[in-house]
């Protein structure tokens, strides 16, 4: 006969709830300290709690995972420590020591009631992270490569990287675009996460853009500001710090504080802080810029108006010279050309008598020659009376025309009329110069016209 089967001892749910829930509160009656990687802080803005979640990772894989809860009263305390300590607020991603209890609920299960934080522990484990990556980039000896990068002069393109939606990207853009000196830049935005835990990847792939298109950007800015401190963890990142320290242009960051500079901040070219700083930064750039064209246009200026002021001084002084060195030469032969002017005028004059005197002869003589030969030849001057007046007439006109042509002779002999006539004398050391050889390229000579006398000074000669 089949056994007599034993009646079924059956719980309900809520049964087994509560016996959980008596059985974790006998054993685990005490509040502990834990640590933790809090991924998510799931902050209700509408009741001021907090539900994170909390995981522990090992070789980058999650071994553990855990719901809490972090109630309003707590979390506004362990907050403002937060911001006292650690400069920034309770955020995804840290990596936190906490006090708890272990608590369970009929309809939420296992999960751990947080009831403070030590800001102390997340400080030395964000301090300790960043002293990694500065170590690892530092033994990589590419720690401070982009400093040694050339700024240029005029860094007039930018790439930008920063969330499109960033308060701080506003900032920096106006500040650039609305300057009072009308400069103009050229930027272009690469827009990124900046925080959380898409940010390291989503810049430096941006980076990895700018660099495919180098030759169009003068310098790289990242721009970080608005919403506060949160999420700068992520510029201690080892992939993001090296990918600036190895970029090749410059690149400068204005993320937003003022103290305990992130690692990517420190590799940077210059960290300018913030976005506005940042942009007044290149606007320095330009305004230096023109303060040295400035002050060379002033000096340029003033060394030509100084030269000129000297080679005008240079030339009244020449000019004195030259006008007082000519009046006196003038005055010293002024007594030579009188001398010879009179020399010719009395040798023309003694010409011209002597001239007169030989026709006034030669008259007398032709007309006794003339009587002579009437008196013995009167009977052939009927005969010949016509001829010999002719002949007289034209021998006359001949003997007039002479005098005539000896008188223009003459008068071309004169010096003064031969000036009158464009001619000139020309004296190098107060002799005439008749032969081209007796002056040399670049002597100076005197020449005197029919009014008044030039200085000249030999270019060339044939």
């Amino acid at each position: 006969m089949p056994p007599i089967a034993e009646p079924r001892k059956t719980f309900t749910l809520s049964q087994v709830a509560a016996s959980i829930k008596k059985t974790l509160e006998a054993r685990y009656h005490s509040e502990y300290w834990i640590t933790a990687e809090m991924n998510k802080l799931n902050y209700y803005s509408h009741s001021g709690h907090c539900y994170p979640e909390l995981l522990e990772k090992k070789d980058g894989k999650v071994v553990a995972e855990m719901r809490s809860v972090l109630w309003k009263g707590n979390f506004d305390r362990i907050n403002d420590r937060f911001r006292e300590v650690l400069k920034m607020p309770l955020s995804d991603g840290l990596k936190i020591l906490f006090l708890a209890k272990i608590t369970f609920h009929p309809t939420s299960g296992v999960q751990l009631q947080i009831v403070d934080i030590d800001p102390s522990y997340t400080l030395g484990d964000l301090q300790r992270e960043k002293n990694e990556t500065i170590e690892r980039l530092k033994s990589e000896q590419i720690f401070d490569l982009n400093h040694r990068k050339e700024l240029p002069l005029l860094p007039q393109r930018i790439a930008i990287i920063s969330a499109s939606t960033s308060k701080g990207l506003g900032d920096f853009l106006k500040i650039i675009d609305e300057n009072p000196w009308n400069y103009r830049f050229f930027h272009m935005l690469f827009p990124a996460y900046l925080q959380g835990e898409k940010a390291v990847t989503s810049m430096v792939e941006q980076l990895q853009r700018i660099r495919k298109v180098i030759h169009h950007f003068d310098v790289v800015a990242i721009i970080r500001g608005g919403g506060g401190d949160v999420g700068l963890t992520t510029f201690n990142h080892y992939e993001i710090s090296q990918a600036i320290a190895n970029f090749p242009i410059a690149v400068i960051t204005g993320i937003g504080h003022s103290t305990n500079e992130t690692v990517a901040e420190l590799v940077a070219h210059y960290n300018a802080i913030t976005p506005t700083k940042t942009g007044e930064f290149l606007l320095q750039k330009f305004r230096d810029f023109d303060q040295v064209i400035s002050e060379a246009q002033t000096s340029i200026v003033s060394c030509t108006r100084n030269s000129l002021n000297g080679q005008k001084e240079k030339l009244q002084l020449s000019a004195k010279f030259l006008k007082s060195g000519t009046e006196k030469l003038v005055h010293r032969n002024q007594g030579e050309i009188n001398s010879i002017s009179q020399t010719i005028s009395h040798q023309i004059t003694s010409n011209l008598t002597q001239k007169r005197n030989d026709l006034s002869a030669t008259t007398k003589d032709i007309q006794s020659v003339s009587n002579s030969i009437l008196s013995r030849n009167n009977w052939m001057t009927k005969d010949f009376s016509e001829k010999v007046n002719s002949s007289a007439k034209r021998f006359l006109v001949d003997q007039h025309t002479k005098i005539s042509q000896f008188q223009k002779n003459i008068n071309i002999l004169d010096p003064i009329n031969t000036l009158k006539r464009g001619f000139s004398i020309t004296r190098f050391n107060e002799a005439a110069i008749t032969d081209s050889e007796t002056v040399s390229i670049g002597d100076n000579v005197e020449i005197t016209l029919f009014k008044g006398k030039i200085n000249a000074n030999i270019n060339s000669k044939k």
